[in-house]
Formats: structure tokens, C-alpha cells, sequence
């Protein structure tokens, strides 16, 4: 009998500190995932969004601080979270007092909330079509092994010189000008200080660095430059648009996956011919 009662109590006790201690463990777990490298991780950079997020999203005009929670509770998307206009405030203020917040969610801020339209805005009378997928370090081989930073956004014609590539944000030109991977390309420092880069245009439009552009304004035309040492080289690859983001954190650049904030604008195209 009393052996009963001696495994008994121990049983009891150890319901009851797993009771007090499985979420304060669980807690510490989950506040791992913020930390002075989190930007730098490869969790972040994916950027993942599941679908019911991406439709709770596109009622957002400025869904930075949202996703911010939401990659937190998810563990960046590796599984669901149940992050809702109920419970949104107290998630967050769950998060805003761990070291790291801060800058976590300006980094969050400055990709997501400046955007506008899609890059490439509609020309119905081209006939030509766009389309992309998550490339998110695929495997590049130009100049050595290397993962692919950006989203390809593809049209059905092969045709150079057609398609009007448009600013997705505010901004100011920051770089314009020739790159051997890049072909003519052009760089946009967006209001909240993410990096947007356009890059294998055909040709540019009027612009200059240090103008100062608006969201759907013309950068230039697709194109397919790049890929030669010779300024002008065309025709290594075929005709398409590649988009880079990236942030910058303690003075280090970090490229982010684009394809989930094309995802977010795909709809919201700039029609050429009413501008």
C-alpha cells in the first residue's frame, strides 16, 4: 500500500511540474527564434506564407507588422498559427519585449509595407503574358556555383523591348548602370529602406540615380542583357525580369525571397496604355 501511495505521489508531482514548466519550456523554445542572426537565417530569408495568410494579407495595405507576429508563432512557416484580428495585440505584445523586436519588425516593415504594384504593368496590346515561380536559390552556374537571390518573372513571347517594368514602391534611384550578372539594371531604395533591384532590361526609361520615383513609375523595358563582360550583351538567357529585395542589418546585406511579395501584388498591375 504504501508503495502504492509513494508511485502515486510521484506520479502527481510529475503531472504537476510538467503542468508549470512544458509551456515556460515551450515559451523559451519558441523565443529562440528571435535573436541577433535571425535576419540572417535562412528561415527568414525564405519568407514563407501559407495560403490562409496570404488572403488575410491582401487586405492589408501594410501587412509588415502581421507577418512579423505570424513568422514568429509559425516558426517562419514551418507550421500553422492561429493569427487573427482577435488575437493579434496579445501575440504581439508577447514578442515586443524580447530582445531583437525592434529592429526584427523594421526589417519586416521595410519589404513589406512600401509595396505597391507588380513590377512588370499590364500591356494588353503586346499580347504577352507574365508568369513566375519560387526559384529561391535554385542553382545558378554563371561565374561559379551559386543559389539564385530573386524571382524570374517570365513572359510567354520571347520578345525583348515589349514589356514596361515599373517601380513596385516609392523610392529614390540609387544605382542605374551596367552589371556582368545583371545586364542594365536599376536599384530603388524604398521609404522604409529595403532594396528593390530590377535587373536585364532591354533599355531605361527617362530616369537618373538620385530621382526621386513613385510606385508605378516606368523604370525601363524587359530584356534579356547580362551574363558578358562587354557592356550590351543580350541574348545569354532568355527575355525576363529578375527581382531581388534585400535589407540591410548592422551594415551587412541580406537578400530576401521576392516571391512571396510578388505573390502579395500580382493582382495590382499598373495599365501602361492610362499612364
Amino acid at each position: 500500500m504504501k508503495q502504492i501511495l509513494r508511485y502515486s505521489l510521484t506520479l502527481f508531482l510529475l503531472i504537476f511540474f510538467c503542468a508549470i514548466w512544458m509551456p515556460r519550456l515551450r515559451y523559451l523554445s519558441e523565443s529562440s527564434r528571435l535573436s541577433a542572426s535571425t535576419l540572417e537565417s535562412g528561415a527568414f530569408r525564405r519568407q514563407l506564407v501559407d495560403e490562409e495568410t496570404a488572403e488575410a494579407i491582401r487586405e492589408l495595405d501594410a501587412p509588415g507588422e502581421y507577418l512579423a507576429v505570424y513568422w514568429l508563432e509559425s516558426g517562419f512557416g514551418e507550421h500553422g498559427a492561429d493569427v487573427s484580428p482577435d488575437n493579434f495585440i496579445s501575440l504581439r505584445k508577447r514578442w515586443e519585449t524580447a530582445d531583437g523586436w525592434s529592429g526584427y519588425l523594421s526589417a519586416c516593415q521595410s519589404i513589406w509595407d512600401d509595396l505597391v504594384y507588380f513590377p512588370v504593368a499590364s500591356a494588353q496590346s503586346s499580347g504577352i503574358d507574365v508568369s513566375f515561380e519560387d526559384s529561391w536559390m535554385f542553382d545558378r552556374s554563371y561565374k561559379g556555383e551559386r543559389g539564385h537571390e530573386g524571382t524570374d518573372i517570365m513572359p510567354n513571347k520571347n520578345e525583348r523591348g515589349v514589356l514596361p517594368v515599373v517601380s513596385m514602391t516609392d523610392g529614390v534611384i540609387q544605382n542605374k548602370g551596367w552589371l556582368e550578372l545583371g545586364g542594365y539594371r536599376v536599384g530603388i531604395r524604398s521609404p522604409g529602406g529595403a532594396y528593390f533591384y530590377y535587373a536585364h532590361l532591354d533599355s531605361y526609361a527617362d530616369i537618373e540615380e538620385g530621382d526621386e520615383v513613385q510606385a508605378g513609375d516606368l523604370l525601363g523595358f524587359m530584356g534579356d542583357t547580362g551574363y558578358g563582360t562587354e557592356e550590351g550583351t543580350k541574348g545569354k538567357f532568355p527575355v525576363h525580369l529578375h527581382l531581388g529585395i534585400y535589407i540591410f542589418s548592422d551594415g551587412r546585406e541580406i537578400s530576401v525571397n521576392p516571391y512571396p511579395a510578388l505573390k502579395y501584388v500580382e493582382e495590382k498591375k499598373v495599365d501602361y496604355q492610362e499612364r
